[in-house]
């Protein structure tokens, strides 16, 4: 089987670098790791109380759940075809047209780039947070954004050693990640529902809307309406359920890429739709008092519904639970980062220093490091910004999926460049991909709107401002410089019988120019190994 998937990877034109031992409950355990559902809601549980209340927080879950599910499957069809570690870019390349396939794998790289390193910023950032509040509890800690800002600096740290030097470690740490993720987090709801005092009635949690937008009072629901409220809500529910590209990510590491990483991609999208929903009415079930869980001392509605069930000492060993299930989280977040870093950097989007795998651990430690450093400064702005982190996950949310929906409309639009692998949605696979597409575009559209109301220097949502500068960097430099040079996903393989090196712009353009006339024994899709 392993020679099957190296002989795949060569027919795409590149080389076995990677250690290819994880099986397909690995691959899925990564971006199950990585979506993290307790993740998402914990960190952004106090934003969607506050942005929609109850109502949009449980209502919108299912609706995000069904939609996002949509996108998987464009993906997954697209990743049986395409099992690579770049993943969204590749795919970009190879299902555009010649004249244009560079283009849109640059773009679409970018976007990417910008997701994989708002992500990790937005789920590790969300652990310092919950590091802080909980240090709280029964003592006189007092939280600053700088303290706050030292912690996740720490944090990254010890993920860059872990993903740089434990690479063996990280398929056991995966199990463990996949055992607190299940069945440590169904723990955590049962207890939390078997001790609570009290619980909600269902239309409360079905159906309870709150504007909390604005500090005064006037939020967005007044200002605008209360389907913009809902609207910009569904952000806690769209940024969980993101980061399934992972599967995608560690192809190259996972044995029968094509079949496993799709699998992969569907099975941590549906389980995490499942367990997802179980934790968010565990815990607005749970709510004994909703005035005071939104307006809590601690600036933590969970941290709050945990102490009014089990007091300061049962919250901190839950909160202890939820921080080791997010520690994960950020971890494997950091892994697929870099390992798309590394294919981006392999094929020439980044500088060729940062494509080198270690000899001795088969890790790309500078690309790790890279992951490292970029998520730290995206998190700088919380030093003078209330709405960073929301910003971060708004950021995370538009990157990734932004990155994901190009090469799903790429195939849309020329599905003869579509050259479908073992999973194949067959007569259903165009209908599909438009509704991704479309789900998408709305997102991206509400998210870059403002969230909370008066608009100033402390309450701005610099979304835009961010996604606009990658566009513009995108953009510009490809017609700038980079169209001079990048010609898309480089062929190892081929460069390597013909004496070239990767690292040589003008003579790697020249290899595409003789694969595009045929004289490498394929075309530019298909390298027929001898």
């Amino acid at each position: 089987m392993e020679a099957k998937d190296e002989y795949k990877l060569a027919e795409m034109g590149y080389r076995q670098d990677l250690k290819r031992d994880w099986t397909m409950l690995h691959n899925f355990g990564v971006s199950f790791s990585i979506i993290s559902v307790i993740t998402g809601l914990t960190t952004l549980f106090q934003y969607g109380l506050n942005t929609g209340g109850p109502g949009v927080m449980s209502v919108g879950w299912i609706i995000v759940s069904f939609f996002t599910m949509f996108v998987g499957l464009g993906m997954a069809e697209i990743v049986s075809a395409i099992p690579t570690s770049g993943g969204p870019y590749f795919w970009a390349a190879i299902l555009a047209p010649k004249s244009i396939a560079p283009l849109a794998s640059w773009v679409t790289g970018w976007f990417n780039l910008l997701g994989q390193v708002a992500v990790t910023t937005g789920i590790t950032f969300g652990l310092a947070n919950l590091i802080s509040t909980t240090a709280t509890v029964g003592t006189s800690y007092e939280p600053t954004a700088g303290k706050t800002l030292g912690i996740y600096a720490a944090l990254l740290f010890s993920h860059g050693v872990i993903n740089s030097f434990g690479v063996r470690a990280l398929r056991y740490l995966n199990n463990t990640s996949i055992i607190l993720h299940s069945v440590g987090i169904s723990c955590f709801c049962i207890a939390v529902l078997a001790k609570a005092p009290t619980h909600q009635s269902a239309k409360f949690v079905f159906s309870t809307f709150y504007d909390g937008t604005g500090g005064d009072g006037n939020g967005w629901s007044i200002r605008a309406s209360p389907a913009y409220v809902a609207a910009i809500g569904v952000l806690m529910s769209q940024y969980t359920i993101t980061g399934f590209d992972a599967s995608a990510h560690l192809s190259e590491e996972t044995r029968n890429a094509s079949w496993s990483a799709p699998l992969g991609v569907l099975m941590s999208i549906g389980v995490s739709a499942l367990f997802g929903f179980f934790v968010i009415l565990a815990l607005l079930f749970s709510i004994q008092d909703f005035e005071s869980t939104v307006g809590s001392e601690y600036e933590q509605p969970v941290v709050q519904i945990l102490i009014d069930i089990f007091g300061e000492g049962g919250a901190i060993v839950l909160m202890t639970l939820v921080m080791i299930c997010v520690y994960h989280c950020g971890l494997f977040s950091m892994t697929s980062n870099s390992r798309m870093m590394f294919g981006f950097s392999r094929d020439g989007g980044l500088p060729h220093f940062f494509d080198k795998v270690d000899t001795r651990h088969r890790a790309p430690i500078r690309t790790i490091w890279l992951a490292a450093t970029l998520s730290f400064l995206l998190a700088v702005p919380s030093l003078g910004s209330t709405v960073a982190f929301s910003a971060a996950t708004s950021i995370a949310t538009i990157g990734l999926y932004i990155s994901y929906g190009l090469p799903i409309l790429i195939g849309l639009i020329w599905p003869r460049n579509f050259k479908k692998g073992p999973f194949n949605l067959r007569f259903a696979s165009r209908a599909i991909a438009i509704v991704a597409v479309l789900w998408i575009c709305f997102i991206t559209i509400i998210f870059c709107l403002p969230t909370a109301n008066p608009v100033d220097s402390q309450t701005l949502n610099y979304t835009p401002v961010a996604v606009g500068i990658v566009t513009l960097w995108a953009f510009g430099s490809w017609f700038l410089w980079a169209r001079r040079w990048f010609t898309g996903p480089v062929r190892q393989i081929q460069a390597e019988q013909m004496g070239i090196s990767l690292e040589d712009p003008a003579a790697m353009d020249k290899v595409e120019k003789v694969e595009a006339q045929g004289k490498l024994g394929g075309d530019a899709i298909v390298f027929k190994t001898q």
